[in-house]
């Protein structure tokens, strides 16, 4: 049986977040979270947020990636990742649990 463990973050990530902050002054945290929907079953919803109570806060260098309690086990040794590419940059998540996932790289299913 596969060790359970929470997301983890590239410092490529935290690195991006801190551009996003400096560039804009919006220093909130990157929420990560999974919604029912999408292509496949789930989608991720990735977006600028303020923590709630029982989030799990992911921090390096001041910068925080946020998720909530409902997501943790869709998320479980997946890792949260930036990516520039000839399509556009966005932030990104490579999930072992999916066994399936869209062209859009939002969607997946487990």
């Amino acid at each position: 049986m596969e060790l359970t463990l929470p997301p983890r973050v590239t410092d490529r990530a935290f690195a991006r977040l801190a551009e996003i902050a400096e560039l804009t002054g919006d220093a909130r945290a990157l929420r990560v979270a999974v919604d029912g929907g999408g292509c496949s079953g789930f989608q991720y919803d990735i977006k600028l947020d303020e923590a709630a109570a029982d989030d799990l806060v992911l921090e390096k260098d001041g910068q925080r990636v946020l998720v909530d309690q409902v997501s943790l086990p869709f998320l479980s040794n997946a890792v949260i990742d930036f990516t520039e590419e000839l399509i556009g940059a966005r932030f990104v998540v490579q999930n072992p649990n999916a066994t399936s996932s869209c062209g859009c790289g939002t969607s997946f299913s487990i």
